[in-house]
């Protein structure tokens, strides 16, 4: 199975790179293949709805480090979405890649796929995280997708407040457990 791991952070030592990591290590001892994006490092330009993609069949009109994306995505059997909660949703630079999806609406809904969603943020109430649980949860129900699973690792501001945790031994076991 090839499974692309796809992060919002722009904190390559922070929170949900460490989940990102241990998730990814647990995939690749189980023998699958692992492709990552790191949105927040890479250049995507937001989509504006100007349906170009549609229209004339021929993709998004930006020219940019979603056409990378695009690759893995339409190859992988299961995408792993990683992004801290800064303000009650999936952050701006994992949205802005996942509004991008649009340009292959048609390749991607019905497309024999998994997904799984590993969250970080600060705050110590499940709350914080419910709207990108939701945002998440519409996304793989409208993708025809199979939700593989959820790690929500409450509490984790900086990196020294998640290593002692469970979250990243969680992360690792989805990882390590996610089946083709």
């Amino acid at each position: 199975m090839h499974i692309l791991v796809i992060t919002g952070s722009a904190h390559t030592n922070g929170t949900s790179f460490c989940l990102a990591d241990h998730f990814t290590k647990g995939a690749k001892e189980a023998g699958h293949s692992v492709s990552r994006f790191d949105a927040a490092l890479k250049k995507v330009h937001p989509c504006t709805g100007c349906d170009s993609c549609r229209e004339t069949g021929r993709g998004c009109v930006f020219k940019d480090d979603m056409e990378e994306l695009n690759r893995l995505l339409l190859d992988a059997d299961a995408v792993a979405f990683v992004s801290p909660i800064y303000y009650y949703g999936m952050n701006a630079q994992i949205k802005t890649v996942i509004d991008r999806f649009y340009a292959n609406n048609s390749l991607l809904k019905g497309a024999e796929k998994k997904a799984v969603l590993l969250l970080t943020y600060g705050d110590e109430t499940d709350e914080s995280a419910e709207g990108a649980v939701a945002s998440y949860k519409g996304m793989v129900t409208y993708l025809e997708w199979e939700d593989a699973g959820i790690v929500s690792a409450r509490g984790c501001y900086v990196l020294d407040d998640i290593i002692h945790t469970d979250y990243p031994r969680q992360a690792y076991e989805l990882g390590r457990g996610i089946e083709s």
